[in-house]
């Protein structure tokens, strides 16, 4: 976990020296209060999945952006380890980079896992952002459109994410779904 928060914390610091922000401006852009971005840029807290997707959103970069290095190569066979850079997860909800943000293809790709009973919602990424969810165990509900959909086993969705949208699992077992992000150039 310390190295998690290390890692953020640099790639915190980085984007906002990239763009030249305050941690003021760096709140307004993302949401997130000027306290926790100060916290998680001193290494002092870990912020949830759902505060990580608003400062990326914010920032106007992938979520991979603060998770995985990108000059790196990956690999998705389930008997690697998969080292601590690629993984974060908290409050119910784990998020693995398979692959991160590919600058010449403009994606990422992730795998998901949603503990028994856990909901998450997500604003509406950038404009033209869409994604591609599979589910590869379990039955997950997804929330587009003012409506919730369920997705089983082998089914997949593209879907427009600049959105309000979000995942639930309201069965008896955890959820496991890939999630491909295509950002628009």
């Amino acid at each position: 976990m310390e190295q998690i928060s290390e890692y953020l914390a640099f790639k915190l610091k980085e984007a906002r020296k990239l763009q030249k922000w305050s941690l003021d401006r760096a709140s307004e852009e993302t949401g997130v209060s000027k306290a926790m971005l100060g916290q998680i840029e001193r290494g002092e807290s870990s912020p949830t999945v759902a505060t990580l997707w608003k400062i990326a959103t914010g920032f106007h970069t992938s979520l991979s952006y603060f998770l995985a290095p990108t000059n790196e190569l990956y690999s998705v066979d389930k008997k690697s380890s998969v080292s601590v850079h690629k993984e974060i997860s908290n409050q119910g909800i784990t998020v693995k980079t398979l692959s991160p943000y590919d600058h010449e293809l403009n994606f990422e790709w992730f795998e998901l896992i949603l503990s028994v009973g856990f909901k998450t919602m997500s604003d509406p990424h950038g404009k033209g952002v869409v994604e591609l969810i599979t589910v590869t165990k379990g039955q997950l509900e997804v929330y587009i459109g003012d409506e919730w959909m369920t997705l089983s086993q082998g089914e997949a969705l593209r879907f427009a994410a600049d959105q309000y949208h979000g995942y639930r699992n309201t069965t008896n077992e955890q959820v496991i779904f890939h999630n491909v992000i295509f950002y628009k150039d």
